[in-house]
């Protein structure tokens, strides 16, 4: 949802994430779960990746889960004041055809049927929460096949584009579709929720996928960190 400028050569970037907790006296941690490694199929080259956490006097485990991602499990005998986990890892950005895939031809037109196979394979990502009126109107305006699958795709995504008003948003949480669609504004967390569930409802298997927003646009999102000649955020 935030337009970019396009790299015309490898970039590389030095990223540094930290999380902090801190805690009025000394407490007994339960074990922390940590998502911070990037997936192994990322776009981006990354080249170097570190996890520092303290208290230092701890136990880590890594495991992957069901979808191939890198959990960090830690466990801490002690008890501490604080939990600090930071993150610190060099990446290259290289110019990317989001276009540069192949549809199967079961799928080229929507709607589709997913075969057996495919369905039970994609059964975490394919059902939806329960719909407000709001979600529900919007996805029947949408155009009704057949139709090109992936033009079908991007004119939804354009639509919200068009429709929604992006805002940072500090709050916790995740607002309903039908809040944001209702509110016409949201967060990236909010929008690519509410595209998850739309594209659920529409028959789409569909995952919400967090990371980071590296713009080097001047000026690209004054809600973002800003980085030398750009910006930098979590994203989703």
């Amino acid at each position: 949802m935030h337009g970019t400028t396009p790299l015309t050569a490898s970039t590389l970037i030095s990223l540094h994430h930290t999380t902090r907790y801190r805690y009025d006296a000394p407490v007994l941690l339960g074990p922390q779960v940590v998502r911070l490694c990037p997936t192994p199929y990322c776009r981006a080259r990354i080249s170097q990746y570190s996890l520092t956490v303290k208290p230092e006097n701890h136990l880590l485990s890594w495991m992957p889960d069901p979808n191939g991602n890198w959990l960090a499990r830690f466990v801490f005998p002690k008890k501490t004041a604080e939990l600090r986990v930071e993150v610190n890892l060099i990446a290259e950005l290289r110019p990317v055809n989001p276009f540069d895939f192949i549809v199967d031809q079961h799928a080229a037109s929507w709607p589709f049927a997913y075969a057996a196979d495919m369905r039970e394979e994609l059964a975490a990502y394919l059902p939806a929460e329960p719909a407000s009126g709001a979600l529900r109107a919007f996805v029947e305006r949408r155009q009704r096949g057949p139709v090109n699958t992936v033009e079908f795709l991007v004119e939804l995504n354009r639509r919200l584009h068009e429709d929604l008003r992006y805002e940072g948003r500090a709050a916790p949480g995740v607002q309903d579709p039908g809040q944001t669609l209702g509110r016409a504004a949201g967060s990236c967390r909010d929008v690519a929720w509410l595209l998850v569930q739309a594209l659920r409802l529409l028959g789409f298997g569909s995952r919400f996928v967090s990371g980071y927003l590296i713009d080097l646009s001047p000026g690209a999102d004054q809600h973002a960190e800003p980085v030398a000649d750009g910006f930098s955020g979590l994203h989703a």
